[in-house]
């Protein structure tokens, strides 16, 4: 481990199937005003809206109602609920749902008595808020973000084709999250494995950096072989608890922070990911899956004992015999298989993705220098063709 660093994660998690009976006990550390977030519909359909609703009531809250979060939650939706937070004083947020339904609230909750425009502010020019920030609870419906035990908060700006993350301090940070394995069992296939690859990149986006021998590396490979175990029970018993749990678990930690102490990370997936997401609306982990294996490809050279390290401990790839180069190679094929084993989408051209938009996707993406290898605009557009 080099370098100094802080390390600091406020959220109290309560995990478990009888998870949710914990809710009444944190909601009376908060004031009477709850602004419920969540999205389409679908935590009504399956009782959960009305389970959280029936404890927000015995808890004699005052319930204001923030529903339509979409599944990229857009700059419009953000000033909406920051106004609905401010003209009814909310004193707590409570997201129910997936990342986006948590990446909103904590929008919100740094951006109702915000005097600036939250996203020049915040999102533009990754600020920080000097004015009261409300806090943040959330139930968890949907694995893959790793929103419920972090600061982040993606937001999308159609009108100039940008999608941006800020990760906010440990000041946004969901207060408690409610983590409950059987809520995220009705969520459809393609939602499923989407965060099942995006478990996988948060990972790798922080794996895939530096030279040095790093704790968190080690602990990046255990928990990759796990979510590789699990999620190929999961697509095949979607129902199966111990998958989904212990899958749910490993998302929680494969971004809150951990992974990234003494050490940094790439995170040039998502940054041509969520290029990608702004200009056709696609789901997140997909816009992942479709470009990481042309990336790490792209990159691999410039990080090569990375990748065999990559290849061996986590895909048990067998070096005997093999240049440094194929043992690498053999990992990145290993990958690729796993993805068709959970049915990700392979190219970025099933998303909308087309020749005639990869020059406007290349000009929406951040280029990151701290992976391996810091890319040009070139080769950003190279890897966007090679992902058709």
């Amino acid at each position: 481990m080099q370098g100094n660093f802080s390390y600091q994660n406020p959220t109290k998690l309560y995990f478990g199937d009888d998870s949710l009976k914990f809710l009444g006990d944190e909601l009376k550390n908060y004031g009477p005003v709850v602004q419920l977030c969540y999205g389409g519909g679908s935590v009504k359909r399956n009782g959960i809206y009305d389970a959280v609703v029936s404890i927000l009531r015995e808890a004699g809250k005052t319930i204001v109602e923030d529903a339509g979060v979409m599944p990229n939650p857009t700059i419009e939706k953000l000033y909406d609920g920051a106004r609905l937070a401010r003209e009814h004083q909310a004193d707590l947020i409570l997201a129910v749902g997936g990342g986006s339904t948590i990446d909103y609230a904590k929008g919100v909750s740094c951006s109702a008595w915000c005097e600036e425009d939250p996203w020049e502010k915040y999102y533009v020019h990754q600020g920080e808020p000097s004015c009261r920030v409300i806090p943040v609870g959330a139930v968890l419906t949907m694995v893959g973000t790793g929103s419920e035990m972090n600061g982040g908060s993606v937001i999308t700006n159609h009108s100039v084709g940008m999608k941006i993350g800020k990760v906010f301090g440990a000041y946004a940070f969901p207060k408690f999250t409610i983590l409950n394995p059987k809520f995220t069992f009705t969520v459809p296939q393609y939602q499923m494995v989407a965060g099942f690859f995006d478990i996988m990149s948060h990972i790798m986006e922080q794996y895939f950096q530096g030279d040095g021998d790093y704790t968190t590396d080690y602990i990046a490979e255990g928990l990759m072989r796990s979510l590789i175990h699990s999620t190929r029970i999961a697509v095949k018993s979607p129902q199966d608890y111990e998958a989904r749990s212990n899958i749910m678990w490993t998302a929680t930690w494969a971004l809150n922070t951990l992974l990234k102490c003494g050490k940094g990370g790439d995170w040039m997936v998502h940054m041509i990911g969520q290029a990608i997401g702004a200009h056709t609306d696609a789901t997140h982990g997909m816009t992942l899956s479709a470009v990481s294996l042309p990336y790490y490809r792209h990159v691999m050279r410039y990080g090569l004992p990375k990748f065999v390290r990559f290849a061996q401990n986590v895909w048990e790839v067998r070096p005997d015999g093999k240049s440094d180069e194929q043992i690498a190679s053999e990992g990145l094929a290993a990958l690729e298989r796993w993805m068709h084993d959970i049915g990700v989408v392979m190219h970025s051209a099933q998303l909308g993705v087309t020749e005639s938009n990869i020059e406007a996707i290349a000009d929406s993406t951040l280029i990151f220098d701290a992976g391996y290898h810091k890319l040009t605009r070139a080769e950003v557009v190279e890897i966007l063709r090679q992902s058709l």
